[in-house]
């Protein structure tokens, strides 16, 4: 059963949702405008050090938590419909994993859409990853880690990496992952009405301004659609109530059949990317308690074994 403050959350939800849609179309920049100001409502206020850094020609920023000296490094791709978010938006969302991973990370900018289309965040992600790699950080201690449109961008991270020979980061996690730009999914109808953050018909729109004519099929664009194969372990966190629900469900499955380790985790009555919630709702604090005991986990294994073979 959710918590009470999770079902306040779902009226003030509603009502925004409700005054939001019913008002006139909204250009690029008002949806901007409104993730931002929806970012700087569910602050956390978790403490942290930031630091701008060049990323391989990519605009990024150092998240570090005050006391956490581990060398774990999380590459964070933001959420946004591959149209909007920042470094600033995700912030304190990306704080709180890396203080519960006990890890640093590094958030980029990557360039977005109409401004820039497909494939130009893949090309970004694929440019920091290096870049992280450049920096003597093996990729045993990388963790790769993104929300919803950056979700997506995460999975078709670790497949443009695997289609390269490059090295595999030690695992990934994916919050309620956008892995199909064709939106054949069940959800997307099933959920529509449950569904307060996401609106089903503004989703067709947003992957054409990202694909700019490309094949929603192609697999750096909807991961769904790859074989999946040789990936590393995932974690994907779901909320039962958004109409991306078939994304990361068909998305696990299909890895599994692949071969692929995933965690799927399906939320009960949680909204689109909750876990930005961590200020209001228990329901949050604890996706992201257990995103840091995957990471810990992962990467304390590696180390092992690196510490074995010495």
């Amino acid at each position: 059963m959710p918590s009470w403050r999770s079902r306040l959350l779902k009226i003030i939800l509603r009502l925004r949702a409700r005054n939001y849609h019913s008002s006139e179309s909204k250009t690029i920049e008002d949806r901007r405008a409104a993730l931002e100001a929806l970012s700087n409502f569910f602050n956390t206020k978790q403490k942290y050090e930031s630091q701008s850094v060049d990323a391989g020609g990519v605009p990024a920023e150092w998240i570090n938590i005050p006391g956490v000296s581990n060398h774990t490094v999380i590459l964070y791709l933001h959420g946004g419909g591959y149209s909007g978010g920042s470094i600033i938006t995700h912030r304190s969302l990306v704080a709180g994993i890396a203080k519960t991973a006990q890890a640093r990370a590094l958030i980029i900018d990557y360039r977005l859409a109409p401004e820039y289309c497909y494939p130009a965040p893949v090309e970004d992600a694929l440019a920091a990853y290096k870049w992280l790699l450049s920096q003597e950080i093996t990729p045993e201690h990388i963790v790769l880690a993104g929300d919803s449109a950056g979700g997506g961008l995460t999975l078709a991270l670790l497949v443009a990496l695997r289609d390269e020979g490059a090295p595999r980061p030690a695992c990934a996690v994916c919050l309620s992952p956008w892995t199909d730009l064709t939106g054949s999914g069940d959800s997307v109808l099933l959920n529509a009405d449950k569904d307060l953050i996401i609106e089903p018909t503004a989703l067709k729109p947003a992957a054409e301004v990202y694909l700019g004519g490309a094949d929603p099929h192609t697999p750096l664009a909807s991961p769904l659609f790859d074989n999946l194969s040789g990936l590393p372990p995932l974690l994907i966190q779901v909320g039962s109530d958004e109409i991306l629900l078939s994304d990361a469900t068909s998305f696990a499955e299909r890895a599994q059949g692949a071969g692929v380790d995933v965690n799927l985790e399906v939320w009960e009555n949680m909204q689109h990317v909750w876990q930005f919630a961590a200020r209001f709702i228990p329901e949050a604090r604890q996706a992201i308690d257990r995103i840091g005991e995957f990471i810990i986990e992962i990467t304390n294994n590696n180390n092992d074994m690196e510490e074995s073979l010495d």
